[in-house]
């Protein structure tokens, strides 16, 4: 550092210090701290370190089945359970905690002071105490027949997309998608597309933004929606299908996998029809448009768990033919054990 900055900065009262140091990221904070030895000490007094940035807390945000209030669990033992780190947001005793993607939080929420039938949404950032109301956009949101998916990725874009996807609903089964309704937070007004194919059933089942890709699982297959830097104009994304990985079709009818990003790529996750071992694909582009799926490895579920023997074939069927049927006794074995499993580093 220039001597004569030295100096300069050295004069400047604490008061003055602190509100510059205030005005900074916590991790830029860190980094000032150790340009003169005396900043270091103003974290340590009363006065001063509530003016200061503090270290975001990482945990996990949860809600009861009865909507109650939205804890935050920090993954720091000595810390523990965090109430009230959205009790900033409007109506925050009627929130309801939908979605999380990459430290945004999609609620809805509906009281007494909004109108009869409608469910607003609002999008927060628990780490900065900032919220955002979006725009009704229809009633009956309780109903099963929406699908509503919260998508942001830094990285990629500042701004976040809210996908809500409509159901076909006839006597009381899910034919497919209907419409779908999309919000981008560079505007204030929902988009529709409603040339959806009522074949495609969305699900709330796993689903994935990567490189401004939205990936949602349907039953058998991913929809693709792409094409999002064009809404600035207007412009509604276009979707298409790729099948799951061929051999997870059996396992698939009797439990659900997880999409999963690593590397830049999209992978999915699946337990293995032996029981034994769980299966991890990626995705891959061989040609321009056309992708396949190829196994990257599989994970041992005896390393994981110690015991690899939890999943099961049932018999049954008229002739009580083997293999009828594939079970999991995962949680029961937990239960039994009275602990967490314990995995890998």
């Amino acid at each position: 550092m220039d001597r004569h900055k030295e100096l300069t900065a050295a004069k400047l009262p604490d008061d003055l210090v602190v509100d510059i140091l205030s005005r900074l990221e916590y991790k830029d904070f860190c980094r000032g701290k150790c340009a003169y030895k005396a900043w270091p000490a103003f974290s340590s007094d009363p006065d001063y370190c509530k003016k200061l940035p503090n270290k975001v807390t990482p945990g996990l945000l949860f809600q009861g089945r009865n909507k109650s209030a939205i804890p935050l669990v920090s993954l720091f033992q000595h810390i523990g359970e965090i109430d009230g780190i959205l009790a900033d947001v409007p109506h925050y005793e009627h929130l309801e905690l939908l979605e999380c993607c990459n430290g945004l939080v999609l609620c809805k929420y509906s009281s007494s002071y909004t109108t009869p039938g409608i469910c607003c949404f609002v999008v927060c950032n628990p780490a900065t105490r900032q919220w955002r109301i979006i725009p009704d956009t229809h009633s009956k949101t309780d109903d099963p027949r929406y699908v509503t998916i919260l998508a942001f990725d830094p990285s990629w874009s500042p701004q976040f997309y809210i996908f809500n996807f409509h159901l076909e609903h006839i006597h009381g089964l899910i034919l497919g998608t209907s419409k779908l309704e999309i919000f981008w937070s560079g505007s204030s007004t929902w988009l529709v597309d409603d040339t959806w194919d009522c074949d495609i059933s969305v699900s709330h089942r796993s689903h994935i933004f990567l490189h401004g890709i939205l990936y949602a699982e349907t039953t058998g297959q991913v929809v693709l929606l792409e094409g999002l830097e064009e809404m600035s104009d207007g412009t509604l994304p276009y979707h298409w299908i790729i099948d799951m990985p061929s051999d997870s079709f059996y396992v698939g009818t009797f439990t659900h996998g997880c999409l999963g990003k690593s590397s830049g790529k999209l992978h999915y996750a699946l337990p293995d029809d032996d029981g034994r071992s769980i299966v991890v694909w990626t995705l891959d582009e061989y040609a321009y448009g056309l992708w396949t799926w190829v196994v990257k490895c599989h994970l041992s579920m005896a390393d994981a768990f110690g015991r690899d023997d939890f999943i099961h074939y049932d018999n049954g069927g008229e002739d009580g033919e083997g293999n009828w049927f594939w079970n999991c006794d995962l949680l029961d074995y937990r239960s039994r054990l009275g602990e967490r499993p314990r995995f890998p580093l």
